[in-house]
């Protein structure tokens, strides 16, 4: 059986993601790592690091260049896999 899935988004586009884990040094290194085998072109200034209000949680927003629903999908799958990422929007 076949299934159309129409997008709601035009691609390519510039995707933001919102990320969040607990408080730790590496966490917006990683987050980049994980992205970037999705998103090659994904650079450090693509990044925005918020720390919650008690500064036990950190929320990374990172802006991808998406080419397609695929590449947004796998880059979900890879970092809500992650033990860092606890959330991913």
């Amino acid at each position: 059986m076949s299934e159309t899935r129409e997008n709601l988004i035009e691609f390519p586009t510039d995707f933001p993601l919102k990320i969040m884990g607990v408080q730790h040094p590496e966490f917006a290194a990683t987050v980049l790592d994980v992205v970037r085998q999705y998103a090659p072109d994904t650079e450090e200034k693509h990044l925005t690091i918020r720390d919650s209000s008690k500064g036990n949680y950190l929320s990374c927003t990172a802006t991808v260049r998406a080419e397609s629903q695929e590449q947004l999908d796998n880059i979900y799958r890879a970092l809500t896999a992650h033990p860092m990422v606890k959330v991913v929007l």
